[in-house]
């Protein structure tokens, strides 16, 4: 039985197979629309979620299975003091699958040790988003036609955003990949992101200024800044609009360079240039109901 907590838990090579099965997917949604048929998602989401819960909800049911769970903490037995650990085992009668969103870092892997089910990371606080990372990873791959030889700016919360981090950690697997990290000085990348890619010579840049590197991105993966993260409100409402993405910035940009982001959008990125065809984010959204029936079907052993 295998878990995802993390991107890195899959080598890239299993990545590959997992991207090849979601694209067949989107390819033949037919040949594989009874592929769970008898088999139970439980989606147990401690905090508020649209569209990760909601993707994998889709995602089970478009492959003929069933989904039970329960979409914020308040109407769990979380709320009379019940531990994930008991939860978990409990959510293993019931269940053959378990997709688990915790505020807590490291929630999911505790569910995981104690799971009789595999169990799906769908975000932990600030630490893992490892879904969202596959549904970038395969917009990439399917847009851009590979993965690798590129540069990506990553714009905004760069601090907290854990699917930065998640997506910074998964592409340094891949050649000749250069980072520009564009965000305030109070929401810079971690130190320990700049230690790693400095420890494997992988180019990056950081700067405070979006307009000076747009001509330079081939991808530029935009984020809000996230409210839920901070704890004082004076510091949010300082910095929430720090970086707006409208057309002017946008003319800067090349032809083929790709906007993404993994949603959901605040003002972070104008309305306008929801019909720029350099916008991916809804496309990228589509991608994401397709890697997470690939992931289902994998972690299940289903073959069709």
């Amino acid at each position: 039985m295998r878990h995802l907590m993390s991107p890195m838990d899959f080598s890239v090579e299993e990545l590959e197979r997992l991207f090849d099965l979601a694209a067949s997917i989107e390819q033949n949604p037919a040949k594989y629309a009874h592929a769970c048929e008898g088999r139970i998602l439980a989606t147990c989401f401690y905090e508020p979620s649209t569209r990760t819960r909601l993707s994998f909800e889709s995602a089970m049911t478009k492959l003929g299975g069933q989904v039970i769970g329960f979409s914020d903490a308040g109407s769990s037995s979380a709320s009379k003091g019940e531990s994930v650990s008991d939860t978990i085992r409990v959510i293993s009668c019931y269940a053959d699958i378990c997709a688990m969103r915790h505020p807590k870092e490291g929630a999911p892997m505790v569910a995981a040790e104690k799971s009789l089910i595999p169990v799906i990371n769908a975000g932990d606080g600030g630490h893992q988003h490892p879904t969202q990372t596959l549904t970038d990873l395969l917009t990439i791959r399917s847009l851009k036609g590979k993965l690798g030889g590129f540069t990506i700016g990553l714009c905004g919360d760069l601090k907290f955003g854990r699917t930065v981090h998640s997506l910074i950690k998964a592409l340094v697997r891949y050649p000749d990949i250069r980072f520009i990290f564009i965000s305030p000085e109070e929401l810079k990348i971690p130190d320990y992101i700049t230690d790693m890619l400095k420890s494997k010579n992988i180019a990056y840049e950081e700067v405070i200024r979006l307009e000076q590197v747009m001509p330079q991105l081939d991808l530029l993966y935009m984020t809000r800044v996230q409210k839920e993260r901070f704890f004082n409100e004076e510091d949010y409402i300082r910095l929430k609009d720090f970086y707006i993405l409208d057309k002017a910035k946008m003319e800067l940009a090349g032809k083929d360079m790709l906007v993404l982001h993994p949603l959901p959008r605040v003002n972070e990125i104008s309305v306008e240039l929801d019909d720029d065809p350099r916008a991916a984010y809804f496309r990228q959204a589509k991608y994401g109901v397709y890697v997470r029936m690939a992931l289902i079907l994998t972690l299940l052993e289903i073959t069709v």
